[in-house]
């Protein structure tokens, strides 16, 4: 298959608040799980915030830092930058961080395919169609410590399966 015939890369996006410590988080654990899974080549992971407040930032030393003691390598080349309606349209994937965010994405766009991201972890509550979503919600870490950030890479970590194996059926289709 040449080039001009392969398959257009399936596009996932994550978003959080300011784009610097829970999506770009989630982006690049589901990079490295995705790799894993041989799926690396087939699909485009990305991150967006919901503010633009911190635009242009990389992404929190804390949060690179727990990336890097659970052996996630991080290049230093992301840039917060917030989320545009083009953005949705262009992604067959959204996830969102937290409730608030799902509510702002599907403002922008109510036909996006905007998800929880934790609804992907097989630990977490089930929320039926039209219920409230907060309780999928994956806590802010920025305000807090070291513990905070664990706990948040831990959600993140949970919910990435769940993804792949979506992700990889979508792909099947």
């Amino acid at each position: 298959m040449t080039s001009a015939e392969a398959p257009a890369p399936y596009r996932v996006m994550t978003v959080c608040t300011g784009n610097i410590c829970r999506s770009p988080m989630a982006e690049v654990v589901l990079r490295d799980r995705l790799e894993a899974a041989g799926l690396g080549d087939r699909v485009v992971v990305d991150s967006t915030g919901i503010s633009d407040e911190e635009r242009g930032n990389p992404i929190d030393r804390r949060a690179r830092a727990v990336l890097a003691e659970h052996g996630y390598a991080v290049d230093g080349t992301h840039r917060a930058r917030q989320v545009r309606s083009g953005d949705l349209a262009a992604r067959d994937l959204v996830l969102a961080m937290t409730s608030q965010h799902a509510r702002a994405l599907r403002r922008l766009d109510a036909a996006g395919p905007v998800r929880m991201y934790r609804s992907f972890d097989p630990a977490a509550p089930r929320v039926a169609p039209g219920e409230p979503e907060h309780v999928l919600d994956i806590a802010d870490p920025w305000y807090g410590g070291q513990q905070d950030f664990e706990d948040c890479l831990a959600e993140v970590e949970a919910a990435a399966d769940g993804i792949v194996d979506f992700v990889r059926a979508q792909l099947a289709t």
